[in-house]
C-alpha cells in the first residue's frame, strides 16, 4: 500500500474473474502465470489471484499471495490498464523472492507484450 491507498485495484466480481479465467492473454514464467485482459475503460491494473490447494495449506497459500502482492506493488506504476489473473504452479513456493519478482515480470510482460519497470528502478545504465 501506498499512503493508505492500494497500489491496484482488486477484482471482486465473479463475472470478471470468469471472463478473464476464460479468456484473456497469456503469459508465463517458470511457475508463474498470467492472464491479462485490456480494459479501456480503466484507469488502474485490477488484479486476482487464483492460488489452489496445490501449493499447500493456507499458511503457505497466504505467504505466497502477500509475496506476489509485493511485487505487483512495485510494478503497479508500469502496468497497463485492464484485469489481470495471477496463478502460480506448486515450485513458485520454492523460490527466493528474486526469482519470484523475476518470474513475475516475465509473465507479465508476456501477457501484456509491454515492457515493466519496477518502481524507484533504473532504466539508464550507471556510467
Amino acid at each position: 500500500m501506498s499512503g493508505g491507498r492500494p497500489v491496484a485495484g482488486r477484482i471482486r466480481s465473479r463475472a470478471m474473474f470468469e471472463q478473464i479465467r476464460t479468456g484473456g492473454v497469456r503469459g508465463g514464467s517458470g511457475p508463474v502465470r498470467v492472464k491479462y485482459v485490456p480494459e479501456m475503460s480503466c484507469s488502474e491494473a485490477r488484479i486476482a489471484y487464483a492460488l489452489g490447494k496445490k501449493m499447500g495449506g493456507a499458511v503457505v497459500r497466504n505467504r505466497l499471495r502477500r509475496r506476489l502482492r509485493a511485487i505487483v506493488a512495485e510494478l503497479a506504476p508500469s502496468l497497463p490498464p485492464g484485469a489481470y489473473l495471477v496463478s502460480t504452479g506448486p515450485a513458485a513456493t520454492g523460490l527466493r523472492f528474486d526469482e519470484l519478482r523475476m518470474a513475475m515480470g516475465r509473465a507479465l510482460e508476456s501477457a501484456t507484450g509491454q515492457p515493466l519497470v519496477a518502481a524507484g528502478a533504473r532504466t539508464e545504465p550507471v556510467r
